[in-house]
């Protein structure tokens, strides 16, 4: 893995109250450091090769595969289970209980025994029973017309198109991905320290580029064996264009709130990489060229961004302007003077948050000898040690510091709570209700962290400076949680979303986003403000081409022939 320069200078960096804003997290790209981008650096500096040691097929696409590859050290296998779905049982929705295919991430490679246990309970997934040797569940539904018409454009000789391939980018979408135990799986904890598994949701990314490279070779296979006579293989270039697909909804949002020490390091990750970007005052003629080839590519990617959600496609709108105006004045002699990456970064300031931190992800993508080290630290684990001798003078004081977005909400308007969080019973999901319109606010999820630092901040009050906050809790339990978040803020600037998340005009979108850009997905493709349609691994490089030692260059694909 790349090493920084110890020489470079570090500029500040972006402060919290600028970067935490639930506009700008809903505003992020994919870089360098996004987890599927991380983890195929990887596979490829081990130069890694993906073996298929079981392939049981049949002619119609069903059967079962294994897929093996080895990283750092150790062996993981992916147990594919491929079996016929009726479109009655057809659905995305997490309740459902039948999907096309099936999938476990398993330690090591399964025997038969493994393999005839695995065959009896991954088609259930949560009904069916696990061990610690699997470490990620997952399930993927075809794109019916899309895998259709692959299988008959390779059975007839003749490539799919690529206008079809750039509309919908996936043969198969996952319709869930769970890991960390869930169900009887493994717990994270049994292989994290494993080198190549250290990162975050690492073990689920290797699942989903496994499951990727199957829906490949499933494609070809089925029209390989309806018409082996004039079969031709995809075409590498589209094949690297057909990731996987995802639907996402609020199941995720919470996620960020849920683990406030993982989001610190994941943003201050990236915060870390650009502020020692920033500190460099020259650019080389390699980076000169590459930084205006990726401008072109950015363009022709912001081009191929289609959506139907109008929000989306307005700032999409704006940002192709935007960046067209900046693509010409960003000559290779405008980058050759001093300070270049201020001066990217500094071009956008003027510009929509969009814009901004689509040029915060290009500068760090030229610079991966710098930064790619980054990687490495964002993982975590636990909650941090609560000091309850912290008197409630001091927490005053860091409530004031690291609070005061959320001190001056006024919650006696109705608006500023309309919303609540709860997990539906029937769905199995979380949900938004309106609080002053529908049923369950009693079962409230305790999302609400800006009301609960205000209640917390009014109790204090009533409190003399030198009481300890382990007498304050025993006499006002209730404020236990949010003590020990705000406790920590010090040490975790980037640890809360700074926004009500119970205001009536809170969009759960932009944390959905958020946490997808640093999966590494792009050409976000929202259907409302609660749920989004991604692809992921679009442009990736192939099995054989990670055991090759290359292919990190697929950020913001671009798909030639298509519009």
């Amino acid at each position: 893995m790349a090493k920084p320069n110890p020489a470079a200078s570090i500029a500040p960096l972006r402060p919290p109250a600028q970067v935490m804003r639930l506009a700008r997290l809903g505003a992020s790209f994919p870089t360098r450091l996004s987890f599927m981008r991380s983890l195929l650096r990887r596979l490829s500096c081990e130069k890694a090769q993906v073996s298929r040691p079981v392939w049981q097929i049949d002619d119609q696409g069903f059967g079962q595969a294994v897929y093996s590859v080895d990283l750092g050290g150790y062996t993981y296998s992916l147990v594919a289970f491929s079996t016929p779905l009726s479109d009655d049982d057809r659905t995305d929705r997490v309740i459902a209980e039948a999907w096309d295919t099936t999938y476990v991430l398993f330690d090591g490679t399964p025997t038969a025994a493994d393999l005839k246990r695995l065959a009896a309970n991954a088609p259930k997934q949560e009904a069916g029973r696990f061990s610690d040797k699997e470490l990620v569940l997952c399930r993927a539904n075809k794109s019916v017309r899309m895998f259709q018409h692959v299988v008959e454009c390779l059975a007839a000789g003749h490539q799919p198109s690529p206008q079809q391939v750039q509309d919908v980018g996936y043969l198969m979408r996952t319709t869930a991905v769970y890991g960390n135990g869930k169900f009887g799986i493994a717990d994270r904890a049994r292989f994290a320290d494993r080198p190549g598994m250290s990162g975050p949701f690492h073990a689920e990314m290797l699942a989903v580029w496994l499951v990727r490279g199957f829906t490949h070779d499933l494609v070809e296979h089925v029209a390989r064996t309806l018409a082996p006579l004039t079969f031709t293989p995809l075409d590498p270039g589209l094949k690297r264009h057909l990731g996987i697909g995802n639907a996402t909804g609020l199941g995720m949002a919470p996620f960020l709130v849920n683990h406030p020490i993982l989001l610190n390091n994941w943003i201050l990750a990236r915060e870390t990489a650009l502020a020692r970007v920033l500190g460099l005052t020259a650019m080389s003629r390699v980076k000169v060229a590459r930084v205006t080839k990726l401008i072109d590519r950015v363009t022709r990617h912001l081009n191929q961004w289609n959506v139907a959600d109008r929000r989306q496609l307005d700032r999409v709108l704006v940002l192709r302007q935007e960046w067209s105006k900046v693509a010409k004045l960003v000559t290779e002699e405008w980058l050759s003077k001093a300070h270049p990456w201020t001066r990217l970064v500094e071009l956008a300031d003027s510009r929509s948050v969009e814009f901004q931190e689509l040029m915060v992800a290009l500068v760090l993508e030229v610079n991966g000898d710098l930064i790619d080290d980054l990687a490495d630290g964002m993982s975590a684990s636990g909650q941090g040690r609560f000091n309850t001798a912290m008197t409630v003078g001091e927490m005053r004081k860091v409530l004031a510091k690291h609070f005061d977005w959320a001190l001056g909400i006024d919650f006696a308007q109705p608006d500023s709570q309309r919303l609540f969080w709860y997990v539906s019973e029937e769905k199995a999901e979380p949900r938004l209700g309106d609080r002053y319109a529908e049923a369950g606010a009693d079962i409230e999820t305790r999302l609400d962290i800006a009301r609960q630092a205000q209640d917390f901040a009014n109790s204090l009050d009533t409190v003399p400076d030198n009481v300890s906050i382990a007498e304050f809790l025993t006499h006002h339990p209730q404020h236990r949680s949010i003590a020990r978040r705000a406790q920590s803020a010090s040490a975790y600037p980037y640890a809360e979303l700074r926004d009500n998340l119970i205001a009536a005009d809170c969009m759960p979108i932009d944390m959905l986003r958020c946490k997808l850009a640093f999966f590494g997905a792009a050409k976000f493709d929202p259907k409302s403000d609660r749920w989004t349609r991604i692809t992921m691994y679009q442009g990736a490089p192939l099995f054989g081409e990670i055991s090759g030692g290359g292919g990190d260059d697929w950020w913001l694909p671009v798909l030639a022939g298509a519009g």
